[in-house]
């Protein structure tokens, strides 16, 4: 039978395999009374308090005619169990190996859809939120620029995958495969060992918790240690640009950890950040910011966004706060530069002709913004040469 939306059970035995079903059993209380390699299981749950006693026949020999039915039978009696659907069976069978994230836009929406732009960029701060947790667990003390572990980019190559949405609100999934090997002995697998999957995941659920709460609540202390959080700008970046639409009401994260491997010291299940919690990520980010990143002199090239002429005496010489759109740490950033005499008016060129502009200057991130400030130094050579080269259209040229 060809499996429809009318055969759920049937959709769940085209996705589930024999062996997936058998750690989800031994994960979960059943014992191996029984084992035929290659051709069945016979496991039994002992008097659950919640589930009661049963017995189930799992064929093992994918070969024989009817093993597509006998599956389909064992599928349906753990629904009958469990009090639950295919699709729930199919979704936690899955999970056994797997730690699960789930990601819930509040806001409002009628047809249960957001907007495809906002989407899009949910998933790329999801994609910096988990590079985050993972570059802090492999190495505490990266500054998160540059090169990062072999192990964070095999992380996200390997282990970390988008599922689907669910039901009631706008939900993201994010799963993350912890391990492959099936326990011995059809018991669950050693709880207390830490592979580096789930190291991310608790070092991520640290680091949103510790987020939320210092949001509410400053503690200067954490500044000493902050990786043993798990905080990092870069995380609080990710959740600053996931909660930006004005229309969510509240950013509601879940974890829901693999059952075969339940964590050891990590209570965390739900983290919700709401407007109020929102409103103070930006003061978050720049202390951390101001830790990892002292101010520094450095040398940037960019294109003028805009300038802000000041109000300056007679006589004097002009003053403006140029916005420089340059690039710090490999990321796109507006950074700000007061200029003034003849360097004002290099900028008024650069901006006009949208030619870059190179300055030097320390650099450093204040009032939730990125300045150059101390002894600023413009690099002319090339504006100069491009003046030259192509001097302005006198009024008579410009209206022959």
């Amino acid at each position: 039978m060809t499996p429809t939306a009318l055969d759920p059970i049937g959709e769940a035995a085209d996705f589930l395999t024999p062996e997936a079903v058998s750690v989800f059993l031994s994960a979960h209380g059943w014992e191996l009374e029984n084992r035929r390699p290659g051709i069945r299981e016979i496991w039994r749950l002992e008097d659950s308090p919640e589930f009661g006693s049963a017995r189930v026949m799992l064929p093992l020999a994918t070969e024989y005619v009817d093993f597509r039915a006998r599956f389909k039978d064992v599928l349906d009696s753990l629904c009958h169990v469990y009090e639950i659907d295919a699709r729930e069976l199919r979704e936690r069978v899955s999970a056994t190996n797997y730690d699960l994230f789930f990601v819930r836009i509040n806001q409002p929406m009628t047809d249960g859809s957001i907007p495809f732009r906002q989407a899009g960029k949910t998933v790329d701060s999801l994609y910096r939120m988990m590079k985050a947790a993972a570059t802090t667990a492999a190495d505490p003390h990266h500054s998160h620029k540059g090169r990062r572990p072999g192990a964070v980019a095999d992380f996200l190559d390997d282990c970390i995958k988008l599922g689907q949405t669910r039901r009631g609100s706008y939900v993201f999934t994010v799963s993350v495969l912890l391990d492959d090997t099936r326990p011995a002995n059809g018991k669950n697998g050693d709880t207390a060992r830490t592979t580096f999957p789930r190291q991310v995941m608790t070092t991520l659920a640290r680091g949103l918790e510790s987020t939320r709460r210092l949001a509410l609540r400053w503690d200067e202390r954490i500044l000493e240690t902050p990786w043993e959080f798990g905080l990092s700008s870069a995380l609080v970046e990710s959740i600053e640009e996931m909660t930006r639409p004005d229309r969510l009401h509240s950013l509601d994260l879940r974890f829901e950890w693999a059952a075969l491997f339940p964590p050891k010291n990590i209570r965390t299940s739900t983290i919700v950040f709401d407007r109020d919690t929102i409103a103070e990520l930006p003061r978050l980010r720049e202390r951390l910011v101001r830790r990892e990143e002292p101010a520094r002199r450095v040398t940037l090239v960019g294109i003028v966004k805009s300038l802000a002429r000041e109000e300056t005496p007679p006589g004097e010489d002009d003053v403006a706060d140029v916005t420089l759109l340059t690039e710090v740490g490999g990321k796109p950033r507006s950074v700000h530069v007061e200029l003034e005499g003849d360097d004002h008016d290099w900028a008024i060129m650069a901006y006009q002709r949208k030619l870059p502009l190179v300055v030097t200057g320390d650099l450093s991130f204040e009032r939730r913004t990125w300045r150059l400030s101390g002894e600023i130094e413009m690099d002319t050579g090339f504006l100069r040469h491009f003046s030259e080269a192509h001097p302005p259209m006198t009024s008579e040229e410009e209206n022959p």
